[in-house]
């Protein structure tokens, strides 16, 4: 298989990034994979898929997603990079959500961007495929 995009980076190179970029990579992968599957397994119209794919991507739902997947999925390594994500410091205050659940919205993007970034690309498909399984679950 072909990749779409280069990342040269080696992994200790990518440790010494911030939590912060790991997640605004993995901000773009989730919500690319979420666009993606309602473009496949749905029939509904942009402004629809746009309005859906909130719904996978607002931040109590995603601290909602990572807890799920922290207690029932994640290992020592994973768990030790959503510590870090949760943990870094963003000056960003968030204005449609609770700070706790931006935290760990941001940790669970910080997750999906380190896993994308070391081209753990079989796990970054199965957690986001778990995450949109716990997200179809709360309805």
């Amino acid at each position: 298989m072909i990749e779409l995009l280069d990342r040269n980076k080696n992994e200790i190179q990518i440790n010494e990034l911030s939590p912060l970029t790991w997640a605004y990579v993995g901000d773009s992968v989730f919500e690319l994979y979420v666009r993606t599957y309602l473009v496949e397994n749905t029939k509904l119209k942009p402004h629809e898929l746009h309005i859906e794919a909130i719904k996978y991507v607002k931040a109590d739902n995603q601290a909602y997603i990572v807890k799920k997947l922290i207690d029932e999925e994640l290992n020592d390594e994973e768990k030790e990079i959503v510590r870090r994500g949760r943990n870094t410091e963003n000056h960003h205050l968030p204005k449609n959500a609770k700070p706790e659940d931006y935290m760990y919205s941001t940790a669970f993007e910080a997750l999906i961007g380190y896993l994308y970034l070391t081209k753990k690309d079989e796990r970054v498909k199965e957690l986001i495929e778990k995450s949109i399984n716990i997200r179809n679950q709360m309805e």
